[in-house]
């Protein structure tokens, strides 16, 4: 309550949420705006098994299942920044590019909306050819394909400019909060599929066995996300001036999970695309392949998932974490770890606890990621099945991290105030 009440006491705070919420608006009315030419009801009857489709459909925000102007959603961007940064490793130039700051950032973001088209074209393409046994009747298939491909870049490119607005004028990061709204907004479906097999003769005590089970893993996600592991630093006497300011101790938190929720956001995003291929591509070995070994309950993709997400864990630690710097940073102010000399020890240490807090954070994230589909095998309770630990994670993760971006800006505000 407490927060709530201060979320209005300042007018910037006040503009940035409606602002956030009007986007966020915007973007769900944009899920629910048809491109005509499809069987709808014929379509909806895809996504009623969940799976892999079902599962690109939760993070297009119900918006694939209508073939909605933005049925593609965030994905082709997050599949685009991925790329982009896989690439800063591979070619020392965009890393270099990187590096000149904000005129830098600019003209990689400029890269990342480029390939977001290509990405775009690609994907609104293979699913014109996967939805062609669904067009009416009436409706010729070529320019069916040549219009709904328009019409879906057009909206892959609005739902990133929806994502870059919230990022830089409203507050939350943009991409992910997308991605939160599309989720939550598919809630009450899993709770009316639910109802309907409880009707249908399954176990009540199951339900509740099942809904514990995603509140247990809730709470665990909260307590993991907000773990840290606080490395004690030792500032030494210093002189400015006429002056002298004494020894300092302080400590440099490193959470256990380095990465947030975009280690399993990039997992996702590029899970789905093989998937999506095979679906819309037709070819028949290949959709039979990926129906029989690639499915979202399926041991294949449940180990991919796994492998994957201890590589973005460990990829997104090495991007936005730098020892090497953090090392320099408190030998230049005159501070020390306690017990480790200054210099390469420092560094060599720190790249040690990052390294073993990333393992931990990954096999943590693993099991998050398949406790749902685990528990729903056991209690047969399926219709929690499309949400998963991936959707769980995300949720907590991006509200966490919109709390803590909205109490860093009161606590700012606090500052300003008292040194005014």
């Amino acid at each position: 309550m407490e927060l709530l009440s201060k979320l209005f006491k300042y007018e910037d705070l006040r503009k940035k949420l409606f602002f956030t919420f009007f986007i966020l608006l915007v973007y769900k009315i944009g899920t629910h705006i048809p491109i005509s030419g499809i069987n709808v009801l014929e379509l909806e009857k895809l996504f009623q098994n969940g799976g892999v489709l079902g599962f690109f459909n939760l993070f297009s925000g119900g918006g694939l299942s209508r073939f909605s102007l933005f049925a593609l959603g965030i994905l082709p961007y997050i599949n685009a920044s991925i790329i982009m940064q896989l690439s800063m490793i591979i070619w020392p130039s965009l890393k270099e590019i990187a590096e000149e700051g904000e005129s830098g950032r600019k003209q990689l973001a400029q890269y990342t909306r480029y390939l977001t088209v290509f990405i775009a074209l690609i994907q609104s393409i293979l699913m014109s050819f996967g939805f062609k046994s669904l067009i009416l009747p009436d409706v010729s298939f070529l320019s069916f394909l040549f219009y709904s491909s328009i019409f879906l870049i057009a909206g892959a490119m609005l739902v990133m400019w929806f994502g870059e607005l919230i990022s830089e004028y409203g507050i939350g990061n943009g991409a992910s909060l997308l991605i939160f709204v599309g989720i939550v907004a598919q809630m009450p479906r899993y709770f009316m599929d639910t109802y309907v097999l409880v009707v249908g003769g399954l176990s009540i005590f199951r339900v509740l066995i099942m809904i514990l089970i995603i509140l247990f893993m809730v709470v665990a996600i909260i307590y993991v996300q907000e773990a840290q592991r606080k490395i004690p630093v030792q500032y030494a006497k210093r002189v400015v001036g006429r002056k002298m300011y004494s020894g300092q101790n302080t400590y440099i938190p490193l959470k256990l999970v380095q990465g947030g929720v975009m280690p399993i956001i990039f997992t996702s995003a590029v899970l789905q695309f093989p998937a999506m291929f095979a679906h819309y591509s037709h070819i028949p070995w290949l959709s039979s392949f990926f129906t029989k070994y690639y499915a979202y309950d399926g041991f294949l993709y449940n180990f991919i998932f796994c492998l994957l997400i201890f590589f973005f864990s460990y990829f997104y630690t090495a991007v936005t974490f730098n020892p090497q710097e953090l090392s320099d940073n408190i030998k230049k102010h005159g501070g020390f770890i306690t017990g480790i000399r200054p210099g390469k020890p420092t560094v060599d240490f720190l790249e040690g606890v990052v390294t073993k807090l990333t393992l931990v954070g990954a096999i943590f994230l693993s099991m998050v990621a398949l406790a749902p589909v685990i528990a729903s095998n056991i209690t047969q309770v399926t219709s929690f099945k499309g949400l998963g630990g991936t959707a769980l994670l995300i949720i907590v993760g991006v509200a966490l991290d919109l709390l803590r971006q909205i109490e860093a800006y009161i606590v700012s505000k606090k500052y300003e105030g008292f040194v005014q």
